[in-house]
């Protein structure tokens, strides 16, 4: 979406070294698109090492986190919410899961606050 595009991935390329020096091993970036797509996104916002870009072609992660979004009334298919997630060790510690095509609690700063920042 260009939520996605021009805020929401941009703000944790731009602050990625902050979110990195609070811990943080990967940054990754999961969407149900296919590789290529992912690949082509990455380099359009010029994601470089800062975010690693997850393909979800069959939405099997998205689903597993129960976070899916069935948009096949608008020809869309099965989708992804928007949200940001901390994961440590495997278990999900901080999942702030956006309402419908809101942006308001999954941005980096949000990250960096649940971080400590």
């Amino acid at each position: 979406t260009p939520t996605c595009s021009m805020k929401h991935l941009p703000g944790f390329i731009e602050r990625a070294d902050e979110v990195k020096g609070k811990g943080v091993d990967v940054i990754a970036c999961v969407s149900v698109n296919d590789a290529f797509v992912m690949d082509a996104w990455g380099k359009s916002v010029t994601a470089g090492d800062k975010v690693m870009m997850l393909a979800d072609g069959n939405a099997q992660f998205t689903k597993a986190l129960g976070v899916e979004l069935d948009l096949n009334d608008k020809g869309l298919g099965i989708r992804s919410r928007r949200y940001a997630m901390l994961v440590e060790d495997s278990i999900v510690k901080v999942l702030n899961l956006e309402e419908g095509g809101a942006f308001t609690i999954s941005s980096a700063d949000n990250i960096l606050e649940a971080l400590g920042a």
